[in-house]
């Protein structure tokens, strides 16, 4: 054996990499991120066709912003109970069961018209109006995947886990031309957009049989924490409230209203603006990776802030020009350096709390910014149909700004263990 060894130095560390792809914690992340790949598909076409369903069957700009504003609403208040339950629940049913509400709600969608059942479905489903994954899913994914990965690798892994979700979405923002497509043979529109709803409903079943492949929970039950959030509370609190405000400001230019105001403001059809919400959200899949390489040179935070800065202004500057081809030219600029503080945030929130307030942090953190994110499009709404297109995505852009100002004063002395 020892001969074996010394004619073949690498054979033990082939030997060690093959054995840690087949780890539970490797399975695990694997599972994630296919799962996620299959959520944000679906989710990517949906907030394009979104508004274009509820416009089909007869709903108008405000109604469009209140089905947005419950869907968020309703995704903070399953989040909440969820990040809560997750500290002493096994992430894996938790996680089978979201798949299933996923299901009903594409077909609940598919088979309603009247406002009501639309607004019912917004509240209690999963239907994501926004380009970001904001869902009961997310916390629950967070904590899967920061065990299965060590403080050193844990950014990287969410820069991944990021990335391969912004490029499953920015495919299904492409497949929002499909309803297009479908005319040609002779389908009626309404059809064609409930297909569509069908297969976001298919696109969460395959979601929960990547699901069922996660391992089970090892953790013994006496072992488990008996209060969701310890000794983190303050900073979890602290961070949930400016989270927050950084959410109410991009809940004024969700991509379902980003959509509304690219087709009200310039007559966008719908396959160029489908092409267009898929290269923004190629530029954002690749700034991911950027992001976890340039946060392990300047800090996490750092990292969070100025790249939001350039984008806020970016966004300012595309509501205020005339000219469709600057503004989509600024919107894109602004897709390439928006998302950069998804991965870092993540790999922040996970890092300076215990590994038992994991669940609960990542529901704390993420159940005010869905509250705050449920307000705001509606009020986009009001003023689209007010005629003052421009101004939701002039709010959001100095909100996030104020935001990023405050985020840097507050957490500046607060370093991650990789950091410190």
């Amino acid at each position: 054996m020892a001969e074996q060894i010394l004619e073949n130095p690498m054979s033990l560390k082939q030997q060690a990499e093959l054995g840690a792809m087949a780890t539970p914690q490797n399975a695990a992340i694997r599972a994630i991120y296919a799962a996620r790949a299959a959520r944000d598909f679906g989710d990517g076409f949906v907030a394009v066709l979104l508004p274009v369903y509820l416009t089909a069957i007869g709903l108008g700009a405000f109604e469009v912003g209140l089905v947005a504003t419950l869907a968020l609403l309703g995704s903070a208040m399953m989040t909440l109970g969820i990040g809560f339950i997750g500290a002493r629940a096994d992430q894996r049913h938790l996680l089978l069961a979201a798949s299933a509400l996923m299901v009903a709600t594409g077909l609940a969608f598919a088979a309603s018209e009247t406002l009501a059942v639309v607004l019912l479905v917004a509240l209690i489903g999963t239907i994501n109006p926004s380009s970001g994954s904001v869902s009961i899913f997310v916390p629950l994914e967070h904590t899967v995947l920061s065990r299965s990965v060590g403080a050193t690798g844990r950014t990287r892994m969410f820069a991944r886990y990021s990335l391969v979700g912004a490029l499953a979405a920015a495919g299904g923002s492409l497949a929002a031309a499909s309803p297009e497509l479908l005319d040609a043979f002779g389908i009626s529109r309404i059809a064609a957009l409930k297909a569509m709803f069908v297969a976001y409903a298919a696109l969460g079943l395959v979601g929960g049989l990547f699901y069922a492949r996660i391992p089970r929970d090892g953790t013994p039950e006496d072992r488990k924490p008996v209060t969701a959030l310890g000794p983190s509370r303050r900073i979890v609190y602290k961070m949930a409230a400016l989270f927050s405000v950084d959410s109410f400001a991009g809940g004024f230019a969700v991509q379902s209203l980003m959509a509304l105001w690219l087709f009200d403001r310039f007559g966008l059809s719908l396959a160029t603006a489908g092409a267009f919400f898929f290269w923004s959200g190629v530029l954002a899949a690749f700034s991911f990776p950027v992001a976890a390489w340039l946060a392990g040179r300047i800090g996490l935070i750092n990292t969070m802030v100025f790249t939001h800065i350039p984008s806020s202004l970016c966004l300012i500057a595309a509501a205020l020009v005339p000219n469709l081809e600057v503004a989509l030219a600024l919107l894109l600029v602004r897709a390439a350096l928006s998302q950069m503080d998804v991965p870092t945030r993540s790999s922040y929130v996970m890092a300076v709390v215990t590994p038992a307030e994991r669940p609960a942090a990542a529901s704390v953190t993420s159940v005010p910014r869905s509250l705050a994110a449920a307000a705001s499009p509606a009020i986009a709404g009001a003023l689209f149909a007010a005629g003052h297109a421009a101004w939701p995505l002039i709010i959001c852009g100095v909100l996030k700004i104020l935001y990023d100002l405050a985020l840097l004063w507050t957490f500046r002395h607060v370093k991650p263990a990789e950091e410190a």
